[in-house]
């Protein structure tokens, strides 16, 4: 590690911790040619998970879209925003598992993640987030799934 003072290769570790979530480690360093002491930090770097558009695009997986899209759909319902951050903070862990292998995920995969998830909080969110994700062009089609809803629920 270079040092930030003297610009020296040669340094000691004199004290490692693990930091609280255990992901990365924080170092103590001094240098062995002038004595400066400082701090390094390390981590794991993971591949960043790539989401597969339907047009076949790529593009970093991105949890504020994820978020903003819940928070569209249950606008104005009774759900606080602790619930809505635990329900995007498993969707991102559902995300990820599904996409370990490659670290790509399809976009529909991805919604149908989402609507399960909003399927167990709330059915008119459900309903919201549907109308947009699978493009409902027309009222028969809003009836279509509103029925299925009813179904699911009804057994």
């Amino acid at each position: 590690m270079r040092c930030p003072h003297c610009s020296s290769f040669e340094d000691k570790v004199i004290e490692s911790r693990t930091l609280s979530d255990g992901d990365s480690i924080r170092r103590r360093r001094e240098c062995n040619a002038c004595g400066y002491r400082f701090t390094s930090y390390e981590r794991v770097e993971e591949k960043q998970l790539m989401v597969i558009k339907r047009d076949g695009r790529r593009e970093p997986f991105d949890r504020g879209k994820i978020e903003r899209g819940i928070q569209r759909a249950l606008e104005k319902r009774p759900v606080s925003t602790a619930e809505i951050e635990n329900i995007v903070n498993e969707i991102e862990d559902m995300a990820l598992l599904g996409g370990k292998a490659d670290n790509e995920i399809a976009t529909l995969r991805l919604g149908d993640i989402v609507l399960s998830k909003l399927d167990d909080v709330d059915k008119v969110a459900y309903i919201r987030f549907a109308s947009v994700y699978r493009h409902f062009e027309n009222l028969s089609e809003f009836i279509t799934e509103i029925n299925n809803v009813k179904k699911a629920g009804n057994p």
